[in-house]
């Protein structure tokens, strides 16, 4: 996978649980789960908004684009 997930890191450096986020941005932990697994296909921006808000970051402080070595 090209695209790397990073939210375990920031929830990390803002000392905040996966749950206490989950329920800050209306959100399930089971799909804040899949989204720091890597696991999700899609996510939406207002839920990216609602999770930089929170933590406050960039985008680019969860989200990493790394190339496939072909």
């Amino acid at each position: 996978m090209a695209i790397i997930v990073n939210l375990d890191v920031m929830l990390a450096k803002r000392k905040m649980q996966s749950q206490e986020l989950a329920d800050k941005i209306g959100i399930t932990t089971a799909n804040l789960s899949i989204l720091k697994t890597g696991k999700a296909k899609a996510i939406r921006f207002s839920t990216l908004e609602a999770i930089c808000k929170e933590l406050n970051c960039q985008p680019s402080d969860i989200l990493e684009y790394i190339p496939d070595e072909d």
